[in-house]
């Protein structure tokens, strides 16, 4: 059983790259026939992806889409101590709860640890995800850079684990993570700065987001931006410990370890959502 069609995000990648080289914005039926689809089944796909219409949600797949988020939906980390542990990280109905490697078994990088893994279909394109009999402790996109360097990349954080590959024992997790209900358990493993900017991006609401240097302060290392932009780059469970909702205070993306594209993707599916749940 597939979780979500992969089909709807190849087509929403396809809208991405025409949204970006049109000179302005496009008709559905303009859309429509440059993917050489319908405009009523267009529309349908659209809708049943994110809950609003193609002409709605182009708005959301623009480049200054981010400066409005930053405008309209920033939120304030004001320090370390008011991010919490885990409610504020609920994504739609989805609590996350979450421990981290302690710096033994960080040391130790994995070796006694047996991780299982299995592909999936997620909203945005196929996914990795990886997970111990505490919880899930990777997910990597691979619509961008592709399955091996997905695997390749999820493997090295943890190099002296044990792998085996068990979909079955890991799909109540993905089921829940990308469905929107139901409890996850999350293992981190990384240093402690790491564990803290982790830890702040969970307090940043589905829909809003958030600077590089507020998750600094909050990390409680003001003057460490870069560090912070890298331990967002290293975060190992993507979607659920939202590093997609760290922008640069210009309004720029800034990177996506996964690829531009599906950070854009990411955003303005959870605006969109946001607004139509509104």
């Amino acid at each position: 059983m597939e979780i979500h069609d992969a089909y709807h995000y190849r087509v929403i990648g396809r809208a991405i790259e025409l949204i970006d080289a049109a000179d302005a914005p496009l008709s559905l039926e303009g859309l429509a026939a440059e993917m050489n689809m319908s405009p009523a089944h267009f529309q349908r796909v659209f809708s049943h992806w994110v809950g609003v219409s193609p002409k709605r949600y182009q708005q959301y797949l623009t480049l200054d889409h981010a400066r409005r988020l930053l405008a309209e939906r920033f939120t304030t980390l004001e320090t370390a101590d008011s991010v919490g542990l885990s409610g504020p990280g609920r994504l739609h109905d989805l609590f996350l709860r979450w421990e981290a490697m302690s710096p033994g078994d960080y040391a130790r990088a994995g070796e006694g640890l047996t991780i299982r893994w299995g592909w999936f279909e997620s909203p945005f394109g196929p996914a990795l995800v990886m997970g111990t009999d505490r919880g899930l402790c990777g997910i990597a996109f691979a619509s961008e850079t592709g399955p091996e360097p997905a695997m390749a990349d999820l493997r090295s954080r943890w190099p002296k684990a044990d792998y085996v590959e068990d979909p079955t024992f890991l799909r109540d997790w993905t089921e829940a993570a990308f469905g929107g209900g139901g409890e996850v358990p999350l293992l981190l493993s990384g240093r402690p700065l790491q564990i803290k900017v982790w830890e702040a991006l969970l307090a940043i609401p589905s829909g809003h987001v958030t600077t590089y240097s507020e998750l600094a302060r909050a990390a409680g290392s003001p003057g460490a931006v870069r560090a912070v932009g890298t331990a967002v780059g290293r975060n190992p469970i993507s979607f659920l410990i939202p590093c997609h909702r760290a922008l640069r205070k210009s309004g720029a993306l800034g990177g996506y370890h996964w690829g531009l594209p599906v950070k854009r993707a990411i955003l303005a599916w959870e605006a969109a959502r946001a607004d139509a749940t509104a």
